[in-house]
Parts: structure tokens; C-alpha cells; sequence
């Protein structure tokens, strides 16, 4: 039964492992999320310059975001595969 035990520490370990490793990364996503949603548009006004042929905060509210969105929504899907593969935690596909 020494060994069950031992095993399943290891496998507590390695689940608070990813558990932290998942949680910074979530912590840090939703950091930029929370920039460009709140802080970027807040101050777009006053970042009155041209980007793309359009003031910036027309440009940010209408196409900007969104394409931070979705760069946000495939890294986290990116790293968390890795983060799956790393530790041994992947889905089965039946």
C-alpha cells in the first residue's frame, strides 16, 4: 500500500502542478482582456490618430478587440493542449 500512496502524491503534485500553470495562464488572458476591453476603449478618445485610414477608436471598437479576442481564444486553446499533453491529461477522442 506504500506505493498506492506514493502514486498518489505524485499524481496530486503533478495535478497542482498544471492547476497553477493553468491558473496563470487564465489570470494573464483575462489581464489583456481586460485592457483592451476596458482600458483601450476608455482611453481611445484621446489616442486620436489614424490607424488603418480610420481614428483609432473607431478602429479599436469595431475591429481591433475582436481580433484580440480571438487571438486570445486560440492561445489559451494552443497552450492548454500543451499543457494537456505535458502532464498526461488529454481527452480521449471516441
Amino acid at each position: 500500500m506504500g506505493r498506492s500512496e506514493s502514486d498518489a502524491m505524485a499524481v496530486t503534485r503533478r495535478q497542482q502542478a498544471y492547476w497553477r500553470k493553468n491558473l496563470a495562464v487564465t489570470a494573464s488572458l483575462l489581464a489583456i482582456w481586460f485592457i483592451v476591453t476596458f482600458v483601450v476603449s476608455f482611453f481611445a478618445r484621446e489616442l486620436s490618430f489614424s490607424f488603418f485610414g480610420w481614428p483609432f477608436s473607431f478602429w479599436m471598437g469595431a475591429q481591433g478587440a475582436l481580433l484580440v479576442y480571438g487571438a486570445i481564444i486560440w492561445y489559451y486553446a494552443r497552450i492548454m493542449d500543451k499543457l494537456d499533453a505535458q502532464y498526461a491529461l488529454q481527452e480521449d477522442d471516441d
